[in-house]
């Protein structure tokens, strides 16, 4: 058994716990610790996958720098909410929608995959499809696609992904 990865599932578990239970008694506080024990015992593999010490310190960093996109994505979402809603009650309705195609040198699953939610979640895009780090988005407007091929999503994803 990997410790590493045993003890990283355990304190997630119970943290969560702890959080949804809302009880801070003593026996709901060790019904706890049994419960995240045995799950953590049973499944920290699906959890964690195979982690190494050394790796704990790299995959910290990348969390770190995952809460520190989320203000600015937050910012582009709230953006991105009032241009569709300028948008939609515009009496002229200046929608002119179109497909996007760009590739993207991000390298990971989990690269591809918050770039692409990214994208779905700012309001007036949608990623329809990514193949071989190709994006295909559908785009509101010509602004909505400008800004997305600007690249500052993408470079900001890259740095979650770190080297």
């Amino acid at each position: 058994m990997n410790k590493v990865s045993f003890t990283m599932s355990f304190v997630i578990l119970y943290t969560f716990w702890i959080l949804l239970s809302g009880y801070f008694d003593f026996v709901h506080l060790s019904l706890g610790v049994v419960s995240a024990l045995l799950v953590s015992y049973t499944s920290h593999h699906l959890l964690t996958g195979d982690v190494r010490a050394e790796d704990v310190s790299i995959e910290m960093k990348r969390i770190i720098r995952f809460f520190l996109y989320l203000p600015w994505l937050f910012y582009q979402i709230t953006l991105a909410n009032i241009d569709v809603a300028y948008r939609v009650l515009h009496p002229k309705m200046p929608i002119d929608p179109r497909i996007l195609r760009f590739k993207t040198d991000l390298k990971t699953d989990i690269g591809l995959t918050t770039l692409a939610n990214s994208i779905t979640l700012t309001p007036g895009t949608v990623t329809i499809d990514i193949k071989d780090g190709e994006f295909f988005v559908h785009a509101i407007s010509e602004e909505s696609a400008e800004s997305l091929l600007s690249g500052e999503m993408q470079m900001r994803v890259k740095n979650i992904e770190g080297d």
